[in-house]
C-alpha cells in the first residue's frame, strides 16, 4: 500500500497537468518528489527553500492573482512556524489556499520536538472559516485533496500522516460516517485513529462514528447519533480535547458528557517509534478500551 504522502505527490502532479489555475509551493520538503512535475510546469511548482514564512506568503500572493495554491511541508513548519503569515497573508487578505502537511503529531519521533505538531488543528481554530480534513487512508487523502482543490477559494488544511488505517471508508467530505450502531454511548474516531478504536470497541455496545473532516464539525451528525444517550468520546490523532468545544456546542440542548482523547500537553522527550508513542499517549487499542470502559460504564 502506498502512503498518504505518496498519493498526495501523485495526485497533485496529475492535477497540475489538468488545471492551469493550480500551483504548488514547497519549502524543500518533497521537492524531489515534485521534480518531474516541476520540469513540466516550472512556472507553477515553486520551491522557496527552507523559508516557511515565504512559503505561506508566496501562496497568498499566488492566490491574489487568481491561482489556487497548494502549500506543502511538515505540519510543524506549515502551521506553527509561519502562523503569522497564515493569519495575515491568507485570512486577513481574504484569499484561500490548500495547506497539505506531512509528519502529523509524532510520525517521525527521531526528528525530535521540532518535527512534532500535535497542536496544529487547535491553532487553526483561532482563525475563522477553515476547513480541516484528516484522512486515515491514501484513498481518503486523494478524495479529500481533490475536494479541497475544487473547494472554491476557501482555506483548507489537509493533514496527512504516516499512520493509516488498513482500509478506506467511503464517506462524504464534511459528514461523519456511521460505522456501527449501539446503545452505550458514541465514540467518534478521527482519521488514522479508526483501526485502534475499532479494535478497542469490538465487543462494546457503542455507536462508532468516523470523521475525516473535523472543521466544519458535523454537529447534526453527532446529534443524530447521540439519540437518547449523550455520552461522547472523541479520539483524535492530535492534541487531546481539540474538538471538545465543538461537541459541547452541538449537544448544548442536551444533558451530556464529552471525553476528549488525543496527544497530551505533557511533552514526551523519548524518541522511540510511532507505536511506542501511541502507548505512551494512551492511544493504543488496549489503553483506549480501558478508558472507554471507565467513562461509559
Amino acid at each position: 500500500m502506498d502512503t498518504m504522502r505518496d498519493r498526495f505527490l501523485d495526485i497533485t502532479a496529475r492535477l497540475l497537468d489538468e488545471d492551469p489555475r493550480l500551483a504548488v509551493v514547497l519549502a524543500d520538503v518533497s521537492a524531489a518528489g515534485f521534480a518531474p512535475a516541476a520540469a513540466r510546469h516550472p512556472d507553477r511548482v515553486v520551491n522557496v527553500g527552507i523559508r516557511e514564512q515565504l512559503l505561506i506568503g508566496a501562496a497568498g500572493g499566488l492566490a491574489l492573482t487568481g491561482m489556487r495554491p497548494i502549500a506543502h511541508t511538515f505540519a510543524s513548519f506549515l502551521i506553527e512556524r509561519p502562523f503569522e503569515q497564515v493569519k495575515l497573508d491568507l485570512v486577513h487578505q481574504g484569499v484561500g489556499a490548500v495547506l497539505v502537511s506531512a509528519a502529523g503529531s509524532y510520525d517521525w519521533p527521531a526528528g525530535g520536538r521540532t518535527h512534532m505538531a500535535p497542536g496544529d488543528v487547535a491553532l487553526l481554530d483561532t482563525l475563522p472559516d477553515w476547513t480541516v480534513h484528516v484522512p486515515g487512508h491514501p484513498d481518503e487523502a486523494e478524495r479529500l485533496l481533490r475536494h479541497a482543490v475544487a473547494d472554491g477559494d476557501r482555506n483548507v488544511y489537509v493533514r496527512l500522516s504516516a499512520q493509516q488505517n488498513a482500509a478506506a471508508v467511503t464517506g462524504e467530505p464534511g459528514r461523519f460516517t456511521t460505522v456501527r450502531k449501539g446503545r452505550g454511548g458514541v465514540v467518534l474516531a478521527v482519521g488514522p485513529m479508526l483501526d485502534a478504536v475499532l479494535e478497542a470497541t469490538e465487543t462494546l455496545d457503542v455507536t462508532l462514528l468516523y470523521a475525516t473532516t473535523v472543521r466544519p464539525f458535523d454537529a447534526p451528525g453527532l446529534r443524530s447519533a447521540v439519540g437518547g444517550s449523550a455520552d461522547v468520546v472523541i479520539v483524535e490523532p492530535y492534541l487531546a480535547g481539540t474538538s471538545d468545544r465543538e461537541a459541547h456546542e452541538a449537544l448544548s440542548a442536551l444533558p451530556h458528557r464529552v471525553l476528549g482523547l488525543g496527544v497530551p500537553r505533557a511533552e514526551h522527550r523519548q524518541y522511540g517509534s510511532v507505536a511506542e508513542h501511541l502507548v505512551a499517549y494512551g492511544l493504543d487499542a488496549r489503553s483506549l478500551r480501558d478508558r472507554f470502559m471507565s467513562f461509559l460504564w
